[in-house]
């Protein structure tokens, strides 16, 4: 599919589903914006677990510690809705979906070889 393909179906969704989108991008740039605001804080080594993520043991390690991360989130998520409790921490359950977004990508820059740098 070419540029103008994938624009034209941008251009369509957003005219089909105006309310949808707009929150779409909506929480795309607050996540950004929470991930830039951590990074901050914790820095890229907190992801790359100390290493300089150049061996594929140092990757697989970084990943790891991303996959335990989603996992705390989805077995949140899972315990809050399958048991229908109310949350006993002041986190709704939304932050814990866009906390697991945002491991997606971060997982993904590290599997490119983007993290840190």
């Amino acid at each position: 599919m070419n540029t103008t393909e994938k624009d034209n179906i941008v251009k369509q969704m957003e005219k089909e589903y105006p309310q949808m989108t707009q929150r779409f991008k909506i929480l795309q740039r607050e996540q950004y914006d929470l991930f830039c605001r951590k990074q901050h804080d914790y820095g890229s080594t907190n992801i790359s677990v100390g290493t300089n993520l150049e061996t594929d043991e140092e990757v697989k390690l970084s990943l790891t510690g991303l996959w335990f991360r989603m996992n705390d989130k989805i077995q949140r998520l899972k315990n809050l809705l399958m048991k229908e409790r109310k949350s006993a921490v002041d986190e709704p359950m939304e932050d814990a979906f866009l906390d697991l977004s945002n491991y997606g990508i971060m997982a993904t820059l590290v599997k490119e070889g983007k993290w840190g740098k």
